[in-house]
């Protein structure tokens, strides 16, 4: 099927097979940064935003992009728009193997661009969705909530 989206700011027209899910497609286009991990969507490694909204990329067909706003951890990061919180994961620690980390960063910015002062618990609350094998929670907790004071401070909405 045919399928034309905006993906990373840039419109893409690309054949797809109806069945298959985002996070694959976004892959085989060499956008590696997502993960396909469970592949239930529970595990949060596969989080892409689409259309502002952070959904699960292995629950969503590619054809359901059609005519959508599509962003990957690649985008998010290539415009700067986390790049604070890049530098708090790595200032914490906050990233070992690096497989969950795409996913985490995508929902910490969904969190502070709602949220422009989150708890450690409203952090930890909407987190819960993502899972870490490596790091445990408390250096993301801790990385998510430095750059949440840093943006109240600097004014940065």
């Amino acid at each position: 099927m045919k399928v034309t989206f905006i993906l990373n700011g840039d419109v893409l027209r690309a054949e797809v097979e109806p069945r298959q899910n985002l996070v694959d497609f976004l892959r085989a286009m060499g956008l590696t940064g997502t993960r396909s991990g469970c592949e239930h969507g529970v595990c949060g490694a596969c989080s892409v935003r689409v259309d502002g909204q952070v959904v699960r990329g292995c629950l969503m067909l590619a054809v359901q992009a059609e005519g959508r706003r599509v962003e990957t951890i690649e985008g998010l990061s290539d415009s700067s728009e986390i790049a604070d919180l890049q530098a708090a994961f790595h200032r914490h620690n906050a990233l070992q193997c690096g497989f969950c980390t795409a996913g985490m960063l995508l929902t910490a910015q969904d969190l502070l661009t709602g949220n422009h002062a989150p708890s450690r618990a409203d952090i930890r609350e909407h987190l819960s969705g993502n899972y870490c094998r490596c790091t445990g929670y408390q250096a993301i907790v801790d990385a998510v909530a430095e750059v949440a004071a840093t943006r109240v401070g600097a004014g940065i909405r």
